[in-house]
């Protein structure tokens, strides 16, 4: 009895598809044996693998037809009997055939031709390479037909069948005008190929966010050493080949594909992306971790891996052997200017894919609404996404044409990517498209009104923003960074809500911390996030994590008095340097983000009537500068005092949530009317003058909203509206007649 299985690891699917069809066939016809012929007509059969296209493309060229091959080798099988191996398939369908010999040695033939072309799978086209290889009996009717070894290597060489590879080379694409072109980091790209111009440690790790383009970088130097279109000098570097190993080889099978890419790339780079993965805890991958490791421990291959700064120093740093062979290189998110070159140079490429025309503005619109409303993922790669979306958004909504028309080119304009980008943000297209002139220039009138009595804080407030976008500020700090001061219920926090709908389109824009949450020492941590190695690396910091994916926000710190000293050092590098570094060693960008910090402190003072204005300011100021150190009030653009709310304002601040609780009872089919007697009855009942107008929202919902649901539950039908007006005994509600 055979002893043996074969490892049908060592297939692809295809090629385990053909030997379980063949399987079958070879019970059909009775046969105790899988023989050659029957694996043969099994691809003959198989329409949708490569080898099928090889034959149905010879047949073409020399004259016949795939069923002729399928009838000759039919023919053939039924005289032939062959000799057992001793060897097994087991099929996809879990029935056990015995291997002939010459089928067990075919296998052996088709994957050394696998191996050789740097395929880590059998795949059909190497089965039908062997098929045909002289001494098979399968050879003599391929052969006689024009099916032979070379013939079919030279139509996988010229690439007129497609084939799913294990690597590629893309200094040899390069060379031959295959590579799509790249922008080109001037920079960047010479100190890459002086490092790799060593004669040893000559290993590089790119590190960075996905999406800053270190893989870009890479294919970039291929350009560079093939002389396609570099304004660069050619470096005096010797590399044979620039090889990078597919994705689904990595994971279908990582040791063998590790084996592959190394080999290839003997002479030459090897590049690795996401390289910390090899160098964690998964047992599947220790085997090609070790032949990395080896990699790196000599100069026959250069490695160039990617991944990520705080994955360095969690992993690969703690391997001794990687930070000594070799050199980190950062490579930092692109600038607005040159993520807008990238896609420049992209553009061909979309508009093949896509069947469209890129308009002139489009990438810089693609680029700028990027670089400002998605802080997840930086430049270029987060444009390239928006530019992605925006084609896709475009040809979906064109109908398909008709049976002999010919399909339509539209072209993507600036609107389009501003449409792509709500679509993804969530953010209005209104907003997203409003004229920043225009806009900045009504920012005052914009925040009264929603925040009433307050203009001076708005002034000040406004201008700093204003002079921020027209670009008077330092570009390294903040929009601006102010401390409110002022009793609670005064507007401080309606202003910030106000402030992150006019820059971002949305409240949700809005960061807000409470200080009195971070009094201790140790909450550090979770503002920026645990170092590694600590509970909670993984999650970030409640502060970076939010910025670093939308860095364009309002950045609340609500009572910042009672924050530990440490956090007020934190902010105080936020305000002067306009960055931060996670516990993961990422950088959160405060460049473009408007730091409030509100305080109780002198509350008391501007709260007392008896107090001059004047006065008053100054004993808060006396408060905030015992308290606070100079080299923390010097880095505020301004301190923003909040006055006590008059009766009058009171008044328009429960008109406004007025207008907000009749809209939610309209949204419900239900008019509100709220008389004037009934508005002044809910003044009255405010006996804490001192909280603003804070109790006014308290006494709406007791007042209105809880007895207008208890008024509506004794009626046997909605009204079409309800009255709300207000006696002796309080507020009356009716129906209107």
């Amino acid at each position: 009895m055979p002893s043996n299985s074969l490892n049908t690891d060592l297939l692809d699917p295809n090629a385990r598809a053909a030997l379980s069809r063949a399987a079958d066939l070879m019970r059909q016809f009775g046969k105790p044996v899988l023989m050659t012929e029957l694996v043969l007509i099994a691809l003959a059969r198989m329409q949708d693998t490569t080898a099928y296209r090889i034959l149905a493309r010879l047949g073409e060229t020399r004259g016949f037809k795939v069923m002729d091959v399928e009838n000759d080798a039919i023919a053939q099988m039924r005289t032939r009997v062959d000799k057992g191996a001793k060897f097994t398939f087991v099929s996809d369908q879990g029935s056990t055939s015995e291997l002939s010999e010459e089928l067990l040695v075919t296998l052996d033939e088709a994957r050394s031709a696998a191996l050789a072309t740097g395929e880590i799978y059998i795949a059909t086209e190497h089965l039908l390479g062997a098929l045909a290889q002289t001494g098979v009996s399968t050879a003599g009717l391929l052969q006689r037909r024009g099916v032979t070894p070379g013939a079919i290597a030279s139509l996988m060489m010229e690439g007129v069948v497609s084939r799913r590879t294990t690597t590629s080379d893309w200094l040899a694409l390069a060379k031959k005008g295959a590579l799509e072109p790249l922008f080109f980091r001037d920079e960047l790209l010479k100190e890459l190929s002086t490092i790799l111009a060593l004669s040893e440690s000559r290993h590089v790790i790119l590190t960075g966010q996905p999406g800053s383009g270190r893989r870009s970088l890479a294919r970039s130097l291929a350009l560079l050493l093939a002389g396609n279109g570099a304004a660069l000098p050619v470096p005096n570097l010797k590399v044979d080949s620039i090889i990078e190993v597919s994705d689904s080889a990595w994971l279908d099978n990582p040791t063998l594909a590790m084996q592959v890419g190394l080999r290839q790339a003997q002479g030459g780079v090897l590049f690795v992306s996401n390289i910390q993965r090899f160098f964690g805890r998964d047992p599947r991958l220790d085997a090609a971790s070790k032949d990395l490791q080896k990699a790196f421990a000599g100069d026959e291959v250069a490695i160039v891996g990617s991944t990520t700064d705080a994955e360095f120093t969690d992993k690969l740093k703690a391997n001794a052997i990687v930070p000594q062979n070799s050199h980190m290189l950062r490579v930092p998110p692109m600038t607005t200017k040159e993520a807008e070159q990238a896609l420049n140079i992209l553009r061909p490429q979309f508009e093949r894919d896509y069947n469209v025309v890129i308009g002139a503005s489009a990438p810089k619109t693609a680029t700028a609404l990027a670089a400002r409303y998605i802080g997840d993922a930086p430049l270029p790669g987060s444009a390239v996404t928006v530019l992605h979306r925006a084609c896709a958004v475009v040809r979906s909504s064109i109908a398909a044409p008709s049976a002999g028309a010919q399909p339509t080119t539209p072209t993507i304009t600036a609107e389009d990517v501003t449409l792509a980008a709500s679509m993804m943000t969530g953010i209005p297209v209104t907003k997203l498209g409003e004229d920043e002139r225009a806009k900045f220039a009504n920012i005052d009138d914009a925040l009264r009104k929603r925040v009433l009595g307050q203009d001076q804080a708005i002034a000040a407030l406004s201008r700093a923003v204003k002079s921020a976008r027209v670009g008077l500020k330092d570009p390294k700090r903040p929009i601006g960074s102010f401390l409110f001061l002022g009793p609670s219920g005064v507007g401080k926090t309606e202003l910030a809500k106000a402030l992150a709908e006019f820059l971002f389109g949305s409240e949700d824009a809005l960061v807000a911390l409470d200080m009195s949450e971070y009094q201790k020492d140790d909450t550090i941590n979770r503002l920026i996030g645990a170092p590694p190695g600590y509970v909670g690396y993984e999650g970030g910091g409640q502060l970076t994590e939010k910025i670093i994916k939308s860095p364009y926000a309002v950045v609340v710190f609500d009572e910042v008095e009672k924050a530990h000293p440490r956090i007020l050092d934190i902010l105080l590098q936020v305000m002067e340097e306009g960055r931060l570094t996670d516990g993961q060693g990422r950088v959160a960008n405060f460049r473009e983000t408007v730091i409030l910090l509100t305080s109780n402190l002198g509350a008391k003072y501007l709260n007392d009537p008896a107090l001059s204005e004047e006065n008053a300011r100054d004993l808060a100021m006396q408060d905030v500068r015992e308290f606070f150190r100079p080299e923390f009030l010097n880095r505020l653009d301004d301190i923003v005092m909040f006055k006590p709310l008059p009766p009058d304002v009171m008044r328009k601040i429960l008109d406004l949530m007025i207008s907000k609780e009749a809209q939610m009872a309209a949204e419900r089919g239900i008019g509100l009317e709220i008389l004037p007697a009934a508005r002044q009855w809910m003044l009255d009942q405010n006996n804490e003058p001192g909280m603003g107008a804070r109790p006014l929202r308290r006494i709406l919902q007791r007042s209105i909203r809880e007895k207008l649901a208890d008024y509506l539950l004794t009626l046997t039908s909605p009204p079409a509206k309800v009255i709300v007006d207000a006696d002796a005994s309080g507020l009356v509600f009716r129906k209107d007649l």
